[in-house]
């Protein structure tokens, strides 16, 4: 691509309408006074293989996977970081002049930026963590807490064997948890992530007994909508500390936004107001 070409970007999904992507990297688009667009791109998985290399020639400089595409994506990339092939996904394309894809997962980036800015005296070697879900959020946050030097991770998943297959993957610092034991470890944890869809809008709530909660851990759910989920209410009434899901999906698309349009951003208040118009 020539450098006089206006630089696009976007977000690949199917479906990939309800996506917030564009309205992040559109705030700052137009905050900073740059050239580019940032559009979203649905893609069926049949015809993902095909249009993928095709989209550098249309004059795109890189983009966003989210569901279904985050694990296809690695099979078809030239190039992927460690991280991703350890989380086993990737989020984050850079289509290069030299024609090649290079595929990088910052989920864990930003779920780890998301908590420093929210509790900047967060120290992550001070205790253990307790994590909720064995999804792919939950492979990035794993991944995340254990380069940071959390000392011990407890991960529960109502499908055990899931969650066996991830303390394989990741090692002896991650102990799996029986779910109806979850509630009992709570009051050792330091901090408590929820990577399962529970507590979502039109989701069943988490039914996990929180009265465990220690004053003063911090709790982050990774579920954005409704912004203020029941365990966050529950648990900032027990007096922890609280963290929720939308300043993750700001800081894991620094890194992107700044590859490709050539400014790093700042996650403030602002972009979390353009997100949630």
């Amino acid at each position: 691509m020539s450098d006089n070409k206006i630089p696009l970007a976007g977000v690949i999904g199917h479906p990939v309408a309800h996506s917030k992507s564009p309205n992040v990297h559109g705030y700052w688009l137009r905050k900073y006074g740059l050239k580019g667009h940032y559009v979203p791109i649905d893609i069926a998985p049949e015809k993902l293989a095909d249009l993928l290399p095709r989209l550098a020639d249309l004059g795109f400089v890189g983009a966003n996977v989210t569901i279904p595409h985050k694990e296809k994506v690695m099979e078809i990339a030239d190039l992927i970081t460690d991280r991703a092939t350890l989380i086993g996904a990737a989020n984050t394309l850079i289509f290069r002049k030299d024609g090649r894809i290079h595929a990088d997962n910052t989920d864990g980036y930003g779920f780890i930026e998301n908590i420093r800015q929210t509790i900047p005296d967060w120290n992550p070697k001070s205790g253990p963590a307790v994590v909720f879900g064995a999804g792919g959020a939950s492979r990035a946050v794993l991944a995340s807490l254990i380069d940071v030097g959390v000392p011990k991770i407890m991960l529960t998943n109502r499908t055990r064997i899931r969650a066996e297959k991830l303390r394989e993957d990741f090692g002896h610092r991650v102990q799996v948890i029986e779910w109806v034991q979850a509630g009992n470890v709570l009051e050792e944890a330091d901090l408590v992530v929820n990577t399962t869809s529970l507590g979502m809008t039109g989701k069943p709530e988490m039914r996990v007994p929180l009265d465990g909660l220690k004053p003063g851990a911090i709790v982050n759910d990774l579920v954005y909508a409704p912004l203020r989920t029941r365990l966050l209410a529950t648990a900032e009434d027990r007096g922890c500390r609280v963290v929720d899901g939308l300043g993750m999906l700001l800081h894991q698309a620094v890194p992107g936004f700044e590859r490709w349009f050539g400014k790093r951003p700042v996650v403030d208040e602002n972009v979390r107001a353009a997100v949630l118009r």
